[in-house]
């Protein structure tokens, strides 16, 4: 796989992996001491070829993609869930694409993400109360369910509204995502 646009990325070991992946250029941030050279770098990179933003699910990861997106507004975005770039080999909890397999890389990076200029949501706050995503006991672990299945990484509960506008999520598509949901649980219950 061929991925047109520059990946961005945290430090040479995520280059590393997704270079395991996909045949790709990327531009490495350093850390969260990302400075205004390497921003130039990626605002010239995404005038020539486009930029995908793909940081670590963990909080540095986030404050970088925010950064960017702040600076360079029109970057596509992808994402990994906490499981699929935790360290399997080590008891330490880190996160990192350099974790991640080389099939979830692909599978992110094949559902890259653009934001859509603001606009209202059809989506409201009391829908996601209604569906179990704020304020329930389970509420942190559906809201996971959620970004994991819809690709759009994890979030708190005063995030998710905003990052589902983001990305154009409406309520049809947040409604089969609940669904499915269900049934995921359903079968694992059955299980039990």
């Amino acid at each position: 796989m061929k991925v047109k646009e520059v990946i961005v990325v945290e430090g040479k070991d995520d280059t590393a992996k997704v270079l395991q992946a996909v045949h790709a250029d990327t531009i490495e941030t350093n850390g969260s001491a990302i400075n205004s050279c390497i921003l130039k770098q990626i605002q010239h990179a995404k005038e020539k070829r486009g930029v995908i933003i793909f940081t670590d699910p963990d909080y540095p990861g986030q404050r970088i993609r925010h950064i960017v997106d702040q600076a360079i507004p029109g970057c596509k975005h992808a994402f990994l869930t906490r499981d699929q770039a935790r360290n399997k080999r080590s008891t330490t909890k880190s996160l990192g694409i350099e974790h991640a397999s080389v099939a979830d890389i692909k599978q992110a990076l094949a559902a890259v993400y653009e934001l859509q200029p603001v606009r209202e949501s059809e989506i409201t706050k009391a829908d996601l109360i209604h569906y179990g995503f704020i304020g329930g006991l389970e509420a942190n672990k559906r809201r996971e369910q959620l970004g994991e299945l819809l690709q759009i990484g994890h979030t708190n509960g005063k995030q998710l509204l905003k990052r589902l506008t983001m990305f154009g999520i409406g309520k049809a598509e947040l409604k089969r995502a609940v669904m499915q949901i269900g049934r995921e649980r359903k079968a694992k219950n059955d299980q039990s």
